[in-house]
């Protein structure tokens, strides 16, 4: 079995890092620039990797579960390297990089094919990246197979601009809530869910607390009576 771009075992090519071989640098976390502020975060120093691509053989049953993907997809008129574009082993675990338009297929046969079976939807996270211009926002889903003991990660990206990923309810059922959640966190819209309300937050909150871009500060609280100022107008300590 051979698919565009990929070697005999149906697997894609090693593709090139879409942002050099460098780490990346970035001062400062949750819209706080300029200021020491007692969280740390105006201060603080993220280096982030250059992106990883792993090449096959993955080991253990990491390739079983890619080749019976790519067979899969490739009996379905679909191919692995169309719908993944890349995977990654890193710390034991296996994460397929699956693109957006692919993912309701990729789901159905990783839950649907005796040879994958992956019958347990774990949940959905969401992360903002904002040094990843057209991949800002990603969706991370974590399966596992009862029926054959594996466990796998997919990570779906969408770009900030065009913050939409299919929803996987119409697979797994389970992923209402989660993608409410991600949703309501992220701003990442799913679309096809049922209901794709807020679940934690208010009804009329304005944007999504957890984004990297989301200000940290610039709100005083009161608790119990007694008035906290926002992270930027507190005291800096070095």
């Amino acid at each position: 079995m051979t698919t565009p771009g990929g070697d005999e075992s149906g697997l894609p090519a090693r593709q090139g890092d879409e942002d050099g071989e460098r780490p990346v640098v970035r001062t400062g976390m949750f819209g706080v620039h300029g200021t020491p502020d007692t969280s740390g975060y105006g201060q603080l120093q993220v280096h982030r990797q250059p992106l990883l691509v792993s090449e096959p053989p993955y080991g253990g049953y990491f390739d079983a579960v890619a080749q019976a993907l790519g067979a899969a997809l490739t009996a379905d008129g679909s191919g692995f390297a169309e719908a993944v574009e890349r995977v990654v082993v890193d710390r034991g675990e296996l994460t397929f990089y699956v693109r957006r338009e692919h993912l309701l297929v990729v789901a159905d046969k990783l839950l649907h094919d005796p040879a994958l079976r992956f019958e347990i939807f774990s949940g959905v996270s969401g992360v903002h990246y904002l040094d990843e211009p057209g991949r800002e926002l990603r969706a991370v889903y974590h399966l596992l197979s009862i029926t054959h003991n594996r466990r796998l990660r997919l990570e779906v990206s969408a770009p900030d601009a065009d913050p939409h990923i299919p929803s996987v309810t119409p697979v797994y059922p389970a992923a209402n809530w989660h993608e409410r959640e991600t949703w309501d966190f992220f701003g990442i819209v799913f679309d096809g869910h049922p209901a794709l309300t807020r679940i934690e937050m208010p009804d009329d909150w304005r944007g999504h607390p957890q984004r990297k871009d989301y200000p940290l500060g610039g709100i005083a609280v009161e608790y119990r009576g007694t008035k906290v100022p926002p992270p930027d107008e507190r005291r800096a300590y070095s």
